[in-house]
């Protein structure tokens, strides 16, 4: 028996080995080609092809997105410039509500009032220079100044004489004005009828000039007609005046007329013969 078992399993492995390469061979023959590699002329109409497309995109995104940009900045500079002159109403419409209120103007007015008070004994002597061997500035030095410079009967009585708060000049620049301060009212409207009355101060070679001391709202009312005055001064048979706080009166053919606008004081000034 077993001598028979093997000359089966002998005869039977002939059979196995040409199945095995049958099925081999059948597998070989269904498997896929390989791709051929891409000629060069595909491969360039490719490559600017992408091209084509990535240009025309981004063209097309910064078309898109300038228009959105100048959209956006439209709307933004509409929305401020109305915001602004919401801003600006409000403003003016504040101003005119706080500029005619009563309590405010009588304080401004009551303010401005007790300054020109307390400097209607102040005078200011413009022209002494400063550090100047032949004056020291002192109180008796500048009562005796006015007293030889205006021909006075007697020294007036100064309370207190210094320069005014304005920096240090150069040494090549205007001497800053001396306030004096007077005791006596009376000097001080003697002092300036005699200054106005001279055509030219001078002590110790020194040119001098002496004004009132006004308050900055006054003084600056006054020289607006500066121009004005020059003009009157060269006009023969006119009169004129300034009165406090600034009136400019104007005398011409005995006619008076008082002006408190420089526009309308030029106005008038420019009918009169020259």
């Amino acid at each position: 028996m077993p001598p028979k078992a093997s000359k089966s399993l002998a005869s039977s492995q002939p059979l196995i080995g040409p199945a095995l390469t049958a099925a081999s061979s059948a597998s070989g023959a269904a498997s896929p080609p390989r791709e051929k590699p891409a000629s060069p002329i595909l491969a360039k109409e490719l490559a600017a092809l992408k091209s084509d497309i990535i240009q025309a995109v981004t063209s097309e995104l910064t078309r898109a997105l300038t228009a959105e940009f100048h959209s956006i900045s439209r709307d933004y500079h509409s929305k401020l410039q109305t915001e602004l002159q919401e801003m600006k109403s409000e403003l003016l419409r504040s101003r005119r509500e706080l500029s005619p209120f009563p309590r405010v103007a009588r304080v401004d007015a009551k303010c401005e009032d007790l300054e020109a008070r307390s400097r209607r004994q102040n005078i200011r002597i413009i022209g002494v220079p400063e550090g100047d061997s032949r004056f020291t500035l002192s109180n008796s030095n500048v009562s005796e100044l006015l007293r030889e410079a205006l021909s006075l009967e007697k020294s007036p009585l100064v309370d207190r004489a210094h320069r005014s708060l304005a920096p240090r000049p150069k040494p090549d620049g205007p001497p800053r004005p001396i306030i004096v301060k007077l005791h006596y009212f009376e000097d001080c409207v003697r002092i300036l009828r005699e200054a106005r009355n001279r055509p030219r101060i001078t002590f110790s070679d020194m040119n001098l000039s002496i004004y009132p001391d006004l308050t900055s709202k006054v003084a600056k009312a006054r020289a607006a007609f500066n121009t004005i005055r020059r003009k009157l001064r060269s006009m023969d048979g006119v009169k004129y005046g300034m009165f406090y706080p600034a009136r400019l009166r104007i005398t011409y053919k005995g006619e008076s007329r008082e002006f408190t606008s420089a526009t309308e004081a030029e106005r008038f000034i420019s009918t009169m013969p020259g």
